[in-house]
């Protein structure tokens, strides 16, 4: 029996999406470009890994910085074609948690 094999261009999609972090920073910046701290207060992440996250996210293409030359400088994070076009995959997850995914009850 042939075993069949996963292509690897999938592979390193679902990767790059389960990488911590990776997948809840896009979905953040779905709605509106941000701030390092809002993004930081959003997901609840540390500075330093947000800041790991974000500078591997702009390597891949899928976010980029935004510098505004005011005092103090201001830098926007925000998808780009790439990362935009990533909004019906992570619209579909929403919706699929929203049907199968039980959150435990915090017992008081």
């Amino acid at each position: 029996m042939k075993q069949s094999t996963i292509c690897p261009r999938f592979e390193k999609a679902v990767s790059l999406l389960s990488q911590r972090w990776n997948a809840l920073i896009i979905y953040q910046l779905l709605s509106c470009s941000g701030r390092f701290s809002t993004i930081q207060s959003s997901v609840g992440i540390s500075g330093k890994v947000l800041s790991e996250r974000l500078k591997d996210l702009e390597h891949q293409g899928i976010v980029k910085r935004n510098v505004i030359p005011e005092t103090p400088v201001i830098i926007e994070y925000s998808l780009t074609e790439k990362g935009t076009s990533l909004k019906p995959i992570l619209k579909e997850i929403e919706n699929w948690s929203q049907f199968w995914v039980k959150l435990e009850s915090k017992e008081t």
